[in-house]
């Protein structure tokens, strides 16, 4: 039996999960009242409000006048497979991974797409040397590591004058971080990450670079049909105005401009970069007066705000053998889950054991803040558990 006395006040909102992400603060069902259900996509209302994510979307985001923003099927996922097949393969390729998908980018380019790559890997808590990048190369990489909780800290290290194409899977940093657009060819993501949308759909982002590309490179290999951005050897515009290449759901459609309404209420892109922040800065604080946790991420500076990932760094825990270690997080996680507290803040499963807390603008402080004391509950929980058991 757990003596210990629980924190007095909880969060007023206990989803912290890492996707689908929190929804903003005061959405109800009722967002969605004007949803175009049971309307064609390609109608012209339909088109319209497809047309007005991407159009809010750039201004959030302040994306460049001159590069194309288009919503893609099957998510971050999708859109990032849409990049790897069809604009690699007309040089060298450097890809860098210091997590599961990064990694997992790596697979497809090289199981599947069959290319000569070059990989640039670090462990969970690290970054590769951004420094020995080829930039004559195309490259490719996460800018935050969902599962790590490590970001790349700027946008510094990618080169002006590259001959390669960056593609950047931004799917927990957009909106949350403040991206080097100028730096960036390809940029992904989904809606369900720091603007709490609903999930299946993905955007995708290309620099006039990477039309180019597009407009002058054949793959030798097939692309299926939803892969395809160009018809005769030009890029297909509609997809970039709104006429996507399968049926998305108006519903989500509708739930995507809610969010970035709010984001406009707020105060745009800074007040969500801040609120990010503010989550970060929390964690950070009880970190350093908490001595049986630390950050996955030793670096200060390449911390996620986002997917902010914590270790067990109790000698009595970090003696035990790894899976009795990852038991010891999940039983943490499965106490503040039993009590309302925190839902889905399970470490990923390919990730050291720990625990994963969203940091995402849509996470209000107070929130975060509140949960903080219950981490220290569900440690001393856990910790009288298996003293019982021994």
């Amino acid at each position: 039996m757990n003596q210990n006395p629980q924190p007095g006040i909880r969060p007023a909102n206990p989803n912290f999960s890492s996707g689908p992400c929190a929804k903003r603060p005061g959405w109800t069902v009722e967002a969605l009242a004007d949803a175009l259900v049971g309307r064609s996509h390609r109608s012209k209302p339909g088109k319209a409000r497809l047309a007005e994510v991407i159009d809010r979307t750039r201004a959030v985001l302040g994306i460049p006048d001159d590069y194309r923003i288009g919503i893609v099927p099957a998510s971050d996922t999708g859109a990032v497979e849409m990049a790897l097949w069809t604009l690699l393969g007309a040089r060298g390729v450097d890809m860098l991974a210091w997590e599961s998908f990064g990694s997992g980018w790596v697979t497809d380019a090289v199981k599947q797409l069959k290319l000569d790559v070059r990989e640039m890997k670090a462990g969970y808590g690290e970054l590769p040397d951004l420094s020995a990048v080829n930039f004559d190369n195309d490259v490719v990489f996460t800018w935050n590591g969902t599962t790590s909780g490590v970001r790349v800290p700027n946008g510094d290290w990618i080169a002006a004058d590259r001959a390669g194409l960056t593609i950047c899977d931004a799917t927990s940093a957009v909106f949350a971080m403040d991206l080097a657009w100028d730096k960036l060819d390809v940029v992904t993501w989904s809606w369900q990450k720091v603007m709490g949308g609903e999930a299946a759909h993905g955007m995708l982002v290309l620099s006039p670079r990477a039309v180019e590309r597009l407009e002058t490179f054949t793959p030798d290999r097939p692309l299926p049909k939803i892969f395809r951005l160009t018809k005769g050897g030009k890029l297909i515009e509609g997809v970039f105005k709104g006429e996507t290449i399968n049926t998305p759901s108006m519903i989500a459609v509708e739930d995507a401009v809610d969010g970035l309404k709010w984001a406009e209420t707020v105060g745009g892109l800074p007040a969500l970069i801040a609120r990010s922040e503010a989550n970060l800065q929390a964690v950070a604080d009880w970190v350093a007066v908490t001595d049986w946790v630390d950050f996955l991420a030793a670096d200060p500076a390449q911390r996620s705000c986002t997917s902010i990932c914590l270790k067990v760094v109790d000698p009595a825990v970090t003696a035990l053998p790894e899976a009795d270690q990852a038991a010891a997080a999940k039983r943490m996680a499965a106490l503040l889950d039993a009590e309302g507290v925190a839902y889905d803040i399970g470490g990923y499963r390919d990730a050291p054991p720990g625990l994963r807390l969203w940091g995402g603008a849509t996470v209000e402080t107070d929130d975060m803040s509140a949960l903080l004391p219950w981490l220290d509950w569900a440690f001393e929980a856990m910790m009288a558990e298996r003293k019982g058991e021994a």
